[in-house]
C-alpha cells in the first residue's frame, strides 16, 4: 500500500497547476485567450477546456463517480478535438466555472477514496488502475499543459511565472533583450563549432 502522504502530496500538486491554468488568462481579452497559437492551434482556453474535460472523467467515470455535467463521449470520434478550443459562444466564466466545479468533485473523489481504491480506465490499453495512477497521469497532463500556457502567454505579452510569483520575476524588455543576444551567440558559435562538414 502507499503512504497516505503520497495522495496528499499528489493532490496538493494537482491543485497547485490547476491554479496556474486559470490564472494564464489573468489580464487578457476574449481573442487572445481563444486565437490559435500554434500551428496545431493550441490556445489558452482551449487547454483550460480540455483539461476540465478529461478531469471529470479521470476522477469521474474511471471511479463510478460521474460529474453531474453532460460530458461528450470520449468515444465519439466526430467530436475528437473539440475539448481543445472555444467556440464563439462558449463563454470563459462558462469554460472557467465548468473547470472550477469539476476541481470540485475530483477532490471529492479523492478525499473519499483510499490511495489504492481501483478504478477502470476504458480507453487505456491496460485499463485497470488505482487512484494513485490517475492522480500522477492527471497531475502529469496538468502540469504538462501549466507548461504550454506558460510559453503561450509569455508569447502574448510577456508574462511569466505563476501567481505566486510573478511579481518578483519580471524584468524589463531591455533585459530580455539582452538574454536573448547572449543565447542567439551561444547557439551560433556552437553551431559553427559542432557543426559536421
Amino acid at each position: 500500500m502507499v503512504d497516505v502522504s503520497v495522495k496528499e502530496y499528489l493532490h496538493n500538486e494537482l491543485r497547485r497547476f490547476r491554479e496556474v491554468m486559470v490564472h494564464k488568462l489573468d489580464g487578457l481579452g476574449e481573442y487572445d485567450i481563444r486565437r490559435p497559437l500554434t500551428s496545431t492551434g493550441t490556445n489558452l482556453l482551449g487547454l483550460v477546456k480540455h483539461l476540465s474535460l478529461w478531469e471529470s472523467r479521470y476522477f469521474g467515470e474511471v471511479f463510478d463517480r460521474p460529474f453531474g455535467e453532460p460530458l461528450p463521449r470520449w468515444d465519439d470520434i466526430e467530436a475528437r478535438g473539440a475539448d481543445m478550443w472555444a467556440t464563439e459562444n462558449e463563454m470563459r466564466d462558462e469554460i472557467v466555472g465548468r473547470y472550477r466545479r469539476v476541481w470540485a468533485h475530483s477532490d471529492a473523489t479523492i478525499t473519499t477514496l483510499d490511495i489504492d481504491s481501483p478504478g477502470y480506465v476504458p480507453w487505456w490499453t491496460r485499463p485497470e488502475v488505482k487512484l494513485c495512477n490517475i492522480l500522477v497521469h492527471m497531475l502529469t497532463e496538468t502540469s504538462r499543459h501549466a507548461g504550454h500556457s506558460d510559453i503561450l502567454r509569455e508569447q502574448l505579452d510577456g508574462a511569466i511565472g505563476t501567481p505566486a510569483d510573478y511579481a518578483e520575476q519580471q524584468r524589463d524588455s531591455s533585459f530580455w533583450k539582452a538574454h536573448c543576444a547572449r543565447i542567439e551567440a551561444a547557439a551560433i558559435s556552437a553551431a559553427t563549432k559542432f557543426s559536421t562538414p
